[in-house]
């Protein structure tokens, strides 16, 4: 009579390798929808038609700086309140500009002033003025 070795039985593993491959996609996913790469889809409406319709302007952000000494810079360049009159003109033919007027808290009143009066040579409507919390 023919004898069979004993089997060794074989303790029950649990595979992880498998479950960090899915975890692993599960984090790249919500990662790529976090920063909006895979678009977002919405609902897809048809729009009515109008004989009045406007395009989009687009606006561009201006900042303009005036430091402590007075001086004024137009996007980190130095610029003169005459050549921030005929560049903001210039910007304005291109786009609508919105400008941000960010002065150093020791500056002279007059120089903001000065720069005010660009601006409205300038055909600039508003601007505005960046300021920190107390």
């Amino acid at each position: 009579m023919r004898d069979w070795p004993e089997r060794r039985e074989r303790r029950a593993r649990i595979e992880i390798i498998p479950m960090i491959d899915v975890m692993m996609f599960l984090l790249v996913f919500f990662v790529l929808i976090s920063m909006n790469v895979l678009p977002a889809l919405g609902l897809k409406v048809a729009l009515p038609q109008s004989s009045e319709t406007e395009r989009l302007v687009d606006q561009k952000k201006v900042t303009l700086t005036i430091d402590k000494d007075g001086h004024t810079y137009l996007d980190g360049n130095a610029v003169t309140i005459d050549q921030l009159t005929d560049q903001l003109k210039l910007l304005a033919t291109q786009v609508k500009p919105i400008v941000i007027i960010a002065g150093d808290g020791a500056s002279e009143l007059q120089n903001l002033v000065d720069v005010l009066d660009a601006l409205k040579r300038a055909g600039v409507p508003a601007a505005s003025i960046v300021a920190k919390a107390k």
